[in-house]
């Protein structure tokens, strides 16, 4: 995600953009669209008035955080708790991305941002360079919360698809295709269904190099941990993360995540 981010960060901005990665294809490849390579992450950090981040998760955030002074906008999917926390130590906003990679490609992405209303005025123009949709949620963290909800309903969404699916297929009881394709007639409609079910789970693709069952798992477990924090146990999100973590030790840990399927017909009526 963090490369088209970075391009259409170049291209629309009009700023200029200094950029690094530990693998040096998209740094090779960003240099056409004008866009300097770094040899660390400190030199980034002493050329860049605003650092944007797009890593994996909280150990690489705060490896990385650990090495600026500057204004952070981090994009990655994290911990609520870890936003606030940085936002007590620099200038920092929590950003995390909506939508595909393709999204990120067109700069047609939704972000949402936690920051304070001053920093929020400052970066959005730079936000809209990559994103059609850029929503303030709130203070710093109210973004990683709309973004780990999303992503909770996204994957419970996707886990009830994979059910429907298993059943239609173990019982003969209707064509696949013609569930599908009928349920985006009717009340259960969704983006899920269009995209992750139509695209994926229907003809049973799950690439690699796309959203992994990893990344899911890491992002479900935060939208936990947030709940737990609440004081709130999530059954429908609880057996989302189950049967998950069952695709990951079935050795499906990088595929996409719609290769929950697999786990879904592993689980037998007793």
């Amino acid at each position: 995600m963090g490369e088209p981010m970075c391009r259409n960060l170049a291209r629309k901005s009009g700023r200029s953009v200094v950029a690094w990665d530990p693998r040096r294809a998209p740094l090779d490849r960003l240099v056409a669209d004008g866009v300097a390579a770094a040899r660390s992450l400190e030199e980034v950090a002493g050329k860049a008035e605003i650092v944007f981040l797009s890593l994996p998760g909280e150990r690489e955030i705060r490896e990385v955080s650990s090495k600026l002074k500057n204004t952070v906008v981090d994009c990655s999917t994290a911990p609520v708790s870890l936003a606030r926390e940085l936002s007590q130590q620099f200038q920092f906003a929590d950003a995390p991305v909506a939508r595909t990679r393709q999204a990120a490609i067109d700069g047609t992405l939704s972000i949402m941002v936690g920051a304070s209303d001053a920093l929020f005025a400052r970066i959005e123009p730079l936000l809209l360079c990559m994103a059609s949709d850029v929503t303030h949620c709130g203070p710093p963290g109210a973004g990683q919360a709309v973004k780990l909800l999303n992503n909770m309903v996204l994957s419970v969404t996707v886990m009830a698809l994979a059910e429907a699916l298993a059943v239609a297929k173990a019982s003969s009881a209707v064509d696949p295709r013609v569930l599908f394709e009928t349920l985006m007639k009717g009340s259960a409609d969704s983006f899920a269904l269009r995209n992750h079910g139509m695209k994926a789970l229907l003809p049973e693709t799950h690439p690699e190099n796309a959203f992994p069952v990893n990344y899911m798992i890491k992002d479900v477990g935060y939208a936990l941990e947030l709940a737990r924090s609440a004081g709130l146990d999530l059954l429908g999100a609880g057996s989302t993360m189950e049967l998950l973590t069952k695709t990951k030790e079935m050795g499906l840990g990088e595929a996409y995540h719609t290769a929950i399927i697999e786990a879904v017909r592993k689980r037998r009526a007793p």
